[in-house]
């Protein structure tokens, strides 16, 4: 079973139709939407701010979701996949979004909408990074836009590809 619990009174809000693996952590203040997953060994820590996640988002394998004590809460917006320990932290993240494996992002960014962190970055605080752009490096800059091509074939193709996965899992546990 996973492990879901409240802090300081505050629950975490999941809809019936998200996937949370078994080893997976979510506590506290967070809030998902429709057809999210939440992977083997992530964790979603909603203990000093909120978290809120919009519909279709991914947390695979691995990965953090954290946020700064009454300073930066986190926000994830719809179709958005955060890739294999990768940590998220304290940030706004729009919609239409691929962070990559093992990349951070930290207090304070801003990734705008069809916006690709590339793996292993590392997205400093206070980065806002425009709608349409890959980050990649340490610290992450600007390598070129996204082109339609990633978006259809990267970005939402890995989104789709988790609700569909997510599924093979929930059947199996029926």
């Amino acid at each position: 079973m996973p492990i879901i619990k409240s802090v300081n009174g505050k629950n975490p809000e999941i809809p019936s139709n998200c996937y949370i693996a078994e080893n997976a952590t979510i506590v506290g203040d967070v809030s998902m939407g429709n057809a999210c997953s939440i992977w083997f060994n992530a964790v979603v820590r909603g203990d000093v701010h909120f978290i809120k996640m919009g519909n279709k988002v991914n947390v695979q394998d691995g990965a953090v979701i954290h946020a700064t004590y009454q300073k930066s809460p986190t926000t994830i917006g719809n179709n958005v996949s955060i890739g294999h320990n990768a940590i998220v932290h304290g940030c706004t993240i729009h919609d239409n979004v691929l962070i990559g494996m093992g990349s951070i992002v930290m207090d304070d960014c801003i990734v705008e909408s069809n916006s690709i962190i590339a793996a292993g970055a590392v997205v400093t605080q206070n980065t806002h990074v425009k709608a349409g752009s890959i980050y990649a490096g340490v610290p992450a800059k600007k390598v070129k836009d996204v082109s339609e091509a990633l978006i259809s074939g990267e970005i939402d193709r890995i989104a789709n590809n988790y609700v569909k996965y997510s599924s093979w899992f929930k059947e199996d546990n029926l």
